[in-house]
């Protein structure tokens, strides 16, 4: 399932604060939101996100507290994938190279030995 794919702009700001926070209410929801609709149209969109299967709810406290139903990591894979996909022609070499061209300075030694270890993996491997 691809994360980015049918939602709305504001489905897309809803599902972030959830990932960003992990779990929060409508309210909390609410009050992250840019140029904030009301808060039935909150809980509007977060029952359509459940419809999709993008969020799911429990009941606490008598109230909802929603979380994303798919896994952080799932989801950054799905949402990198159609980046790579809509702005880099497909190719993650493409995505990478913007990414160097535009972070480089800021670049720890550490970071350049994970990415080195990275390509040297995928190198052995065949990719």
């Amino acid at each position: 399932m691809s994360i980015q794919n049918g939602l709305s702009r504001r489905e897309r700001q809803i599902l972030d604060i959830l990932f960003k926070r992990g779990r929060a209410t409508a309210a909390e929801v609410h009050a992250d939101l840019p140029d904030r609709p009301s808060n039935s149209a909150v809980r509007a969109h977060l029952r359509t996100l459940e419809e999709k299967g993008h969020v799911k709810h429990e009941a606490e406290d008598l109230r909802y507290v929603y979380s994303p139903a798919v896994q952080p990591a799932k989801a950054r894979k799905s949402a990198l994938r159609h980046v790579v996909e809509t702005f880099f022609e497909g190719s993650p070499a493409n995505a990478a190279a913007a990414l160097l061209d535009s972070s480089a300075a800021s670049l720890t030694g550490d970071d350049l030995d994970r990415l080195s270890a990275l390509i040297d993996k995928a190198r052995r491997e065949g990719r």
